[in-house]
């Protein structure tokens, strides 16, 4: 529950940050939802899946960080999540390996609109940089939608938000993106997190263990 609260506390006040307008209420509160996402995860029994979602995590936080710098780092930004999807990748494939055709059909397809899209209202020197990443998110995508369940929903809305951050900076700005590009990702990042807990490569916690994982939250 205490988790829940600093998650709760952080993005509330990040989103009075962005209507106000304050870079230093943003930057500030911006990690907090993360954070405790990586407090909550610390009950959870250990093993690949844990261990690489918590480094995803951990590359999201400091994605987060320098994205909410006020300077333009966009592209260090776009680093560090390009490493929080591999991650994320590993940890999926630490779950199962299955080819999972149909999964991989809508990710590669997701993609390539998504990238085409973009490349069509012109990228620039971003234009290898953002194709690395769309293959990296689709590769996620796929082996996440094929683990399904929590996994699945939470890329579902991890892509939606980076989607929403290409349309936003390269297409159509539009007024509601900050929030709809937030709130999304807090989403896909919960899922992502939630899904520790029913993975097949996670072990079981103990008696001695007290509650467990989900008990914890």
């Amino acid at each position: 529950m205490r988790w829940l609260i600093v998650a709760l506390v952080g993005a509330m006040t990040f989103l009075y940050g962005l209507s106000s307008g304050s870079t230093l209420i943003c930057l500030l509160s911006k990690p907090l939802p993360v954070l405790a996402l990586l407090g909550w995860l610390r009950s959870a029994a250990v093993g690949p899946y844990r261990r690489w979602v918590v480094i995803g995590l951990l590359f999201s936080l400091l994605g987060d960080m320098l994205l909410a710098w006020p300077a333009d780092l966009f592209v260090f930004g776009l680093g560090a999540f390009l490493f929080a999807h591999l991650a994320y990748l590993k940890a999926y494939l630490s779950d199962t390996r299955r080819l999972a055709p149909l999964a991989l059909i809508l990710a590669a397809t997701t993609g390539a609109v998504l990238l085409g899209v973009l490349a069509s209202h012109g990228l620039g020197e971003l234009l290898i940089p953002v194709c690395v990443y769309a293959l990296a998110i689709s590769a996620m995508l796929w082996r996440a939608l094929a683990c399904g369940g929590l996994a699945a929903a939470g890329a579902l809305a991890f892509v939606f938000s980076d989607s929403l951050i290409g349309i936003d900076r390269f297409v159509m700005p539009f007024e509601a993106a900050p929030y709809l590009i937030i709130l999304s990702y807090w989403l896909g990042q919960w899922g992502i997190a939630a899904s520790v807990g029913s993975s097949t490569a996670a072990p079981r916690p103990s008696a001695a263990c007290g509650s467990g994982y989900k008990g914890s939250a």
